[in-house]
């Protein structure tokens, strides 16, 4: 796939929640394109040095002002917005600020390529062996999850009613370096980094699932492709195409971490899991409208985020 404009350097990117997890890879993806990246988010961090930085709060933000900054872009990619367990949180960090965004590129006379990074929890629990295409119908229980499924379809909305070029990525579980903290891997680095520092043990619960789960460069490599393909008004699955066992996952962060296996005690708990116990992608229509598939071995995404940890 050649440049947006057929002209040399694609052009202007804006990334929104270029200071998160997904963000700052979707800024590396672009930028190793041509991309001329601006980073936008409510506040700096240091991996957003390479590239010129807005700080701003959408939600906050006129409509108006978003029409001017977005009219100076080829693409604008919505990473923005963070987990939560309440409606509340979800309403402001997603959906209002995905409504804004809207309204802001209805208003603008130069209307850029918009990429909206959702999620996989927007199909909600499934039974065990479902492959989750593009048409299964969605059916959310979460707060997160209900949020990220407004806005996506607040985005198809907006193509239909405004003329909005748009396009949604759902994205499956992400692995790889520099994990938000929220997250189970995160979390589970942090717990077994700590058990090294103190020569304590490591208790683990493990749930008896499998999940999708795919790297988060592989991601951002597919919402760098979306930008330049014309998928206009279309949901396409980002994942693995495959349904891993959770205690691979747990096996592999475990073995790259170098943990002493005489220092890990299996507790037989019952797992309390937000995001259901199988989730496996379809991800054909990535393959055949992206020209995009996944890259990076799990193990080896496992692998980059311990390390990514460690540098931390």
């Amino acid at each position: 796939m050649g440049p947006v404009n057929g002209e040399g350097a694609p052009g202007r990117v804006i990334v929104l929640g270029g200071s998160g997890s997904v963000g700052r890879q979707v800024c590396a993806a672009f930028a190793g394109r041509g991309w001329d990246v601006l980073a936008v988010a409510r506040h700096a961090a240091p991996h957003l040095e390479p590239y010129p930085f807005a700080a701003l709060d959408v939600t906050a933000t006129e409509p108006r002002r978003i029409a001017e900054l977005v009219s100076t872009a080829r693409a604008v990619v919505n990473a923005a917005g963070g987990w939560g367990d309440t409606t509340e949180e979800m309403t402001y960090s997603h959906i209002r600020l995905v409504d804004r965004l809207l309204e802001g590129l209805a208003r603008a006379p130069r209307r850029p390529r918009l990429v909206h990074v959702g999620s996989v929890h927007e199909y909600g629990p499934v039974p065990h062996g479902t492959l989750l295409t593009e048409d299964v119908e969605p059916a959310p229980v979460t707060p997160y999850a209900r949020a990220k499924l407004a806005t996506s379809q607040a985005v198809l909305t907006a193509v239909e009613r405004h003329g909005i070029d748009a396009v949604v990525l759902r994205a499956a579980n992400m692995s790889g370096p520099y994990p938000p903290r929220e997250s189970f891997l995160a979390a589970l680095a942090g717990r077994i980094r700590r058990a090294l520092e103190t020569g304590g043990t490591l208790e683990l619960s493990v749930a008896d699932a499998r999940r999708d789960f795919v790297d988060v460069r592989d991601v951002a490599e597919a919402i760098e492709r979306a930008a330049r393909a014309p998928v206009g008004g279309q949901v396409i699955n980002v994942g693995l195409g495959e349904a891993l066992p959770i205690g691979c996952l747990v096996e592999w962060l475990i073995e790259a971490a170098g943990f002493p296996q005489d220092r890990i005690k299996h507790l037989d708990q019952e797992v309390r899991s937000k995001g259901g116990d199988w989730t496996l992608m379809d991800i054909r229509r990535a393959r055949e409208r992206l020209g995009w598939r996944p890259r990076i071995a799990p193990r080896e995404s496992i692998r980059d985020l311990w390390r990514s940890t460690e540098a931390a």
